[in-house]
């Protein structure tokens, strides 16, 4: 594809849709979710999914030591680490509510600790966590551990400690290299720490690491920008996570921390992007889509070429499973049929606990539309193709058909009676092309705040 014509694409499509980690997605979700019909369900679930094909498992530990400016996730910033137990504590509170309520050990396919950050917590305390749920569960044979980790405190000891608990995958936080940059971010993170910490990941035996980049924060330039990825490329990380800076100051406090003037403009921030898919690209790296870019000898790459790529909470994985638990405090769960998501309080989080009682408070429960547009979805950014069940056809004459017009037109997908294909110049724009299939925001019947496709 001419550079050019790319660029307009990109322009045309720079649009706000969801990254869809799910469907529907969460603005869509309601508070007060009625926790007997959801424990039914995650029930029956369970029982029809754990020995098929087992769960996956997020834990969320929202600790950090310092704020970064950008972050827009769940934390909490202290340097006390006495915290870590009292956490721990409840996690395994949590847990082993869950298991009273599925009554049977789950088998655990995949399971991922996020942030936060999870390196905040002490190798003997990852321990002891890992330890205690894989004491009360089965490991599935093709089971995968994955954890994501800061440059700066992530120690060869932890290293050690996960890859002997059964951690294979680990992703590093980079962001950027610039100092200006990382200083109005607040994330002060020399090179070498990123170097040193993925040399030593390697040499233990971790046999994937990914960098997340981010693009369009404050103060970066098309030079910093390239000169970050060049030395990015130099590292040679398996996969690349390559977000656009999500400005949203009204729902993270931190991000008033910086003035608005220091961002790039609109057309800036496509540069950047259009840069650093070059520079990726052009460097043996592929576009998957949705954001991520993967070496083609790496398990992700090869999910796709595969046609065996998943997506979750958890963005893209080589592991389908049909049921995702969360613990921890704000963590989302996945059954499957209804979505639930844990309280965003620590305080209240721990009450909850004390109570034993699943601390959700806001959820979802799928209608049978739902369950069947959200197969679109998934099939389409996950196997760049989706066939049209004929229960659908009126909705999807009515509401999909007028969106995907003008992607058939631009060439980025092929289009018939029976469904459609993600062509090559169309894997850039999943998201858009998924968001057709989305019919609450076809029928606008809601209209969140989503970033920009780029």
């Amino acid at each position: 594809m001419q550079p050019e014509v790319f660029q307009q694409l990109v322009r045309r499509y720079n649009k706000p849709v969801p990254r869809y980690t799910s469907y529907p997605t969460v603005p869509v979700w309601a508070e007060g979710i009625n926790q007997q019909q959801y424990i039914y369900l995650l029930q029956q679930q369970f029982e029809l999914h754990n020995h098929k094909e087992g769960i996956s498992l997020y834990i969320h530990l929202p600790f950090c030591e310092s704020l970064c400016t950008y972050c827009g996730c769940n934390k909490k910033i202290t340097t006390n680490h006495s915290v870590e137990e009292e956490y721990l504590g409840m996690i395994e509170k949590e847990f082993k509510l869950y298991l009273s309520i599925l009554h049977e050990k789950p088998i655990i396919r995949e399971l991922h600790l996020g942030g936060g950050t999870p390196t905040f917590f002490s190798p003997a305390n990852l321990k002891r966590l890992i330890n205690f749920i894989k004491d009360r569960s089965v490991l599935h044979p093709d089971y995968e551990f994955s954890i994501e980790g800061h440059p700066n405190n992530t120690t060869k000891e932890h290293l050690a400690t996960l890859y002997d608990l059964g951690f294979r995958r680990i992703s590093y936080g980079v962001q950027d290299n610039d100092a200006e940059v990382q200083r109005i971010i607040n994330r002060i993170q020399p090179l070498e720490n990123v170097k040193r910490a993925t040399e030593e990941a390697r040499a233990i035996g971790f046999v994937s690491v990914n960098y997340d980049l981010i693009y369009g924060l404050p103060k970066q330039t098309l030079a910093s920008i390239t000169k970050t990825i060049n030395e990015v490329i130099e590292l040679r990380p398996d996969r690349i996570a390559f977000y656009s800076y999500a400005h949203v100051p009204w729902t993270s406090r931190g991000q008033r921390l910086f003035d608005e003037n220091d961002l790039p403009s609109p057309e800036e921030k496509l540069q950047l992007y259009l840069k650093g898919k070059e520079l990726l690209t052009a460097s043996g790296y592929s576009d998957i889509g949705m954001d991520h870019f993967a070496l083609q000898n790496d398990e992700l790459f090869l999910a796709w070429e595969t046609a065996k790529l998943h997506r979750n909470f958890m963005g893209y994985t080589t592991q389908h499973t049909s049921m995702l638990l969360g613990l921890g405090v704000s963590s989302i769960s996945d059954i499957g049929v209804a979505f639930g998501q844990n309280k965003k309080s620590l305080h209240e989080y721990y009450e909850c606990i004390e109570r034993k009682e699943l601390p959700i408070f806001k959820g979802y429960f799928l209608s049978e539309e739902d369950k069947s547009f959200r197969k679109y979805i998934l099939s389409i950014s996950c196997r760049g193709y989706a066939v049209f069940r004929r229960d659908d056809q009126r909705l999807i004459q009515k509401y999909v058909l007028p969106q995907l017009q003008q992607p058939l037109d631009d060439g980025l997908i092929y289009l018939n009676d029976d469904g459609l294909v993600v062509t090559e110049k169309g894997r850039q724009f999943i998201r858009n092309i998924c968001s057709a299939f989305d019919l609450y925001l076809q029928r606008d019947a809601v209209q969140p705040m989503f970033s920009k496709a780029i």
